[in-house]
């Protein structure tokens, strides 16, 4: 009886350690996601942001990269936000690579409530001329 109970319990610590292995989707921070030509920053890699013209926002990722993200509404006060928290929209963890074309999510405090939160699409990673092309306000 107890080995048949041995059996699952080893066959679960396994498939826990297999999902803990590193894969091919964890790539440098902006880095191009493989075969897909998107480009990615890792959420809780984030330096610095801005907000641009209205829903607009302009994340500074590790090793300069800056993205630019566009909210669906919702994120009323992300021109006097001085801090928020960037998340994949799937609920993944914090540390997951968010990629151009995917959704992620935006906390801020809010001005009517305790916190707001409002989903922004990230659109591109910009080049250093259009970076040096943002207004000075905008620029992270």
């Amino acid at each position: 009886m107890t080995r048949l109970m041995t059996y699952p319990a080893v066959a679960a610590a396994l498939a826990l350690t297999a999902s803990c292995a590193p894969n091919g989707d964890m790539g440098a921070p902006g880095a191009v996601a493989a075969g897909s030509g998107q480009q990615c920053f890792y959420a809780d890699q984030v330096r610095n942001f801005r907000a641009g013209n209205h829903g607009q926002l302009y994340v500074l990722a590790t090793r300069g990269q800056v993205f630019e993200l566009n909210s669906s509404g919702g994120c009323n006060d992300l021109d006097f936000a001085y801090r928020l928290a960037i998340t994949a929209d799937d609920g993944g963890l914090g540390g997951r690579r968010i990629c151009t074309g995917e959704w992620a999510r935006i906390t801020l405090p809010g001005s009517t409530s305790p916190l707001q939160t409002c989903r922004a699409l990230v659109v591109r990673a910009l080049t250093e001329a259009e970076v040096a092309a943002l207004p000075d306000a905008h620029r992270p």
